[in-house]
């Protein structure tokens, strides 16, 4: 599942919209982290897309592409837009400096001849030089209008334009035409590092001209295009967006006759790809076990199959069948006749969707994203950064990166960065400012933040209130001390359920007896807000009892009397005997956080990671409370809102960091309600020093200057502890094996006009496919 890109409600958004109380930060030794002089690392895995020269490219053909729905709408610039407007708009609208395998912008002479910064003093100014053919479908040339207008409706200045993000044109101070309508001069009123980001994709003035054109008419059509495809159809009720060959197009011809992007939902694209009707599709690990698994298919010549229905078939099982089937029991001959013509079926429909799978390739690489362990350090224990900073030390990141990668074949090298992936020109290691994992380091932050094992069993009131009972009873005599010599738990009662020792008072015993009352009345209360929302504790258990090992246990699954929170992942390490007295605590309240997964079936991979954070953090002592819940509310109802302390999602890379990264690390900010503004830091971890270092690099017009402010922004933000990246996402895509120039892209944005197949017709896709 994607968990990236998701708008929050503020008007600086993150650039590809698809998908807190803070204190000084104490900043560890920055140890392990890159020296000036290293470059970036290579890229840990290059794009896997069957690279072919366009002469061995057929002409003509329909390509279908599947995507999660048709996009809400076709303006990328609109808080609703998705991964599907972006894959669809990359073919219909100029990109003027796409990505390359290393996540660089290059220049696309498709549409400019150059484009430099020609003045920096007293302002920048950016002069585009435009390729002399670049026209819009309608004829028109691509020029200053266009560039105007989109600047307009996205500098913020007009809130009658409904727009998801703003960031770098309301830097712009105007925009003129050149020496010729071919020349573009934009004039900036504050110096912009991450000028390459902006008008990609560039709209048409008809679309971003008036607020009516770009808020509502840009949804479902786009009239104008200027990319080597253009719009035919879009349709909700279809599940497509059919794209044709531009015939205005002036660049290398298309070799597809049309691009058909059509909704099939994650968990239905094996059952699409058996069929015939996808020729690309993302999928999960499981789907590319399959289409791997097809390709080892055996079948038939008498031979029973590798795998599938009768690959448990024997020579002596076969031919006790058959003397069955041949028998004189009429009977049993007619059932094992019966089971064997069940059996032969069953073999013929997988032979033929193995078959149908067959035709497909795994393509994979790494995703330009990567996910994280968020803390939510608005409130509760996480607020604190010496628990963030424990929990992080704790971790295994090579382990859990392990846990999605290496299966897959993949490389498993966590992530040394928050603004940058290995191979990017601004990659640097910046996770010597956190520290590697060190349990024992984590204990002692955790004890110097006051939380230590038996924390839980120990109420400062309680051990104070018992005190002055153990001195005077109410008539004033002394009262006997308990057989151990100390007070027993708070809450609970003595050993043998006996009466209090000797002395005790009628009152005291009735307080106690109301103490006892008023936790029995708060446990009842939070074992049914566990049942209603699905919820089970992980290391919360009393001594002597065991997890019990059900990742899929929920409350509502508990036996009649069983304790609460005795329910673990699979795989978790039952604690031991008297755990309670190890279990993390503070004045009488233990460490337990809030651990938010999705359910989805797309989600797999997240929830095999955080049984594994779980069983990390309980070998510490500290408990979690896990939430399930769908995919549709993840983000909306949980991370956005805040309603989490610790959750696992994405962040997409990028060629921009100080553009993008600063929205998502910002310190947020108090609003008139009281309640916080965070842009899309929804760890709500920030700081105003790493504020400023963002602001800087992005108005540093050097390269390398503005990279090694990103550095030191990088290693605060580490050193925070607010999100620990744990490992670069796969990307995995089924592709017709007769497909060139398609695939797992990697960093670099897809060239459409190469993409094609090496013969006349789909391996898989029949001619009389419906579009």
């Amino acid at each position: 599942m994607a968990h990236v890109g998701v708008p929050s409600g503020t008007a600086r958004k993150r650039r590809s919209v698809a998908l807190l109380a803070t204190g000084v930060l104490t900043i560890p030794v920055l140890a392990g982290c890159s020296s000036d002089s290293e470059g970036p690392a290579p890229v840990a895995v290059r794009q896997d897309i069957a690279p072919a020269p366009r002469d061995r490219i057929a002409e003509g053909s329909t390509l279908d592409w599947a995507i999660d729905a048709v996009p809400a709408t076709l303006n990328a610039y609109q808080a609703d837009a998705d991964s599907a407007t972006t894959r669809i708009t990359g073919a219909l609208l100029p990109s003027l400096f796409p990505l390359d395998e290393r996540g660089e912008p290059t220049l696309n002479p498709d549409y400019l001849e150059s484009a430099k910064v020609i003045e920096q003093e007293p302002k920048q100014v950016v002069l585009y030089k435009l390729n002399q053919q670049a026209v819009w479908s309608d004829g028109r040339e691509i020029g200053a209008p266009d560039f105007v207008a989109q600047w307009r409706a996205l500098s913020g200045k007009d809130s009658a334009f409904w727009t998801a993000r703003n960031a770098g044109y309301e830097r712009i101070e105007k925009i003129e035409r050149g020496k010729d309508d071919l020349q573009v001069r934009v004039t900036f009123s504050k110096p912009y590092a991450d000028w390459r980001s902006l008008f990609s994709p560039l709209y048409p003035k008809e679309v971003t001209g008036s607020p009516g054109t770009f808020n509502d008419g840009a949804r479902t059509t786009i009239k104008n295009t200027a990319g080597p495809f253009r719009l035919r159809s879009v349709s909700k009720a279809k599940g497509t967006v059919v794209l044709d060959r531009n015939p205005r197009w002036w660049g290398d011809r298309a070799k597809l006759e049309s691009l058909v992007f059509r909704a099939v939902k994650p968990e239905d694209r094996t059952e699409a790809l058996t069929e015939g009707t996808l020729d690309v599709a993302d999928i999960d690990a499981a789907a590319a076990h399959s289409v791997t698994l097809a390709a080892r298919y055996r079948g038939g010549n008498g031979q029973p199959p590798a795998h599938g229905p009768g690959a448990d078939t024997t020579p002596a099982s076969a031919l006790r069948s058959w003397a069955l089937a041949h028998g004189s029991d009429e009977d049993a001959a007619e059932t094992a006749r019966a089971a064997r013509r069940k059996n032969q079926e069953a073999i013929a429909v997988y032979a033929a969707d193995q078959k149908a799978l067959s035709a497909f390739a795994v393509r994979k690489s790494l995703e330009p994203a990567y996910t994280q362990l968020a803390m939510n350090g608005e409130s509760g224990p996480l607020s604190d950064d010496r628990v963030r900073r424990a929990i992080a030390r704790t971790l295994d990141r090579q382990e859990l990166a392990d846990t999605v990668l290496k299966p897959l074949g993949l490389p498993a090298k966590p992530p040394g960065s928050h603004l940058a992936l290995a191979g990017q020109p601004g990659y640097r290691d910046g996770s010597g400012a956190l520290g590697d994992r060190d349990p024992k380091e984590a204990r002692a932050l955790l004890a110097d933040a006051g939380w230590t094992p038996g924390g839980a069993l120990r109420r400062t009131e309680d051990v104070k209130a018992g005190s002055e009972a153990e001195k005077t009873g109410k008539d004033g005599a002394k009262n006997s001390p308990s057989p151990s010599g100390s007070p027993s738990p708070s809450g609970s009662p003595s050993p043998s359920g006996s009466p209090s020792p000797s002395g005790s008072t009628k009152a005291g015993s009735e307080k106690a007896s109301g103490s006892e009352k008023e936790e029995a009345d708060k446990q009842e209360k939070d074992d049914k807000a566990a049942r209603d929302e699905g919820t089970y504790i992980v290391g919360d258990d009393k001594p002597g009892e065991r997890p019990a090992g059900d990742a899929e246990v929920t409350a509502q699954e508990k036996k009649p009397g069983a304790p609460a929170g005795a329910y673990a992942p699979a795989g978790t390490v039952a604690p031991a005997a008297g755990s309670a007295k190890t279990r993390l605590g503070k004045d009488g309240k233990p460490l337990t956080l809030r651990f938010v997964l999705p359910s989805g079936p797309g989600s797999q991979s997240l929830r095999a990671v955080g049984d594994r954070i779980v069983a990390m953090l309980d070998s510490i002592g500290i408990s979690t409370q896990i939430t399930k819940v769908d995919d549709e509310s993840y983000f909306k109802d949980h991370i956005a809102s805040g309603a989490y302390d610790m959750a696992l999602y994405s962040w997409p890379a990028t060629a921009f960091p100080a553009t993008d990264g600063r929205p998502i690390f910002a310190k947020p900010e108090p609003a008139t309600d009281g309640s916080l503004l965070v842009e899309q830091n929804y760890t709500r971890v920030g700081s105003d020093h790493i504020d400023q270092l963002f602001d800087r690099a992005v108005a540093e017009l050097d390269a390398e200057a503005s990279r090694n402010l990103l550095k030191q922004a990088d290693a605060r933000i580490w050193a925070a502890a607010g999100s620990i990246p744990l490992y670069q996402r796969p990307q995995l895509v089924a592709v017709d094996k007769k497909l060139a120039n398609v695939g797992a892209f990697g960093f670099a944005s897809p060239r459409y006009q190469d993409i094609g197949f090496t013969g006349h017709q789909a391996a898989g896709s029949p001619a009389n496919r419906e579009k």
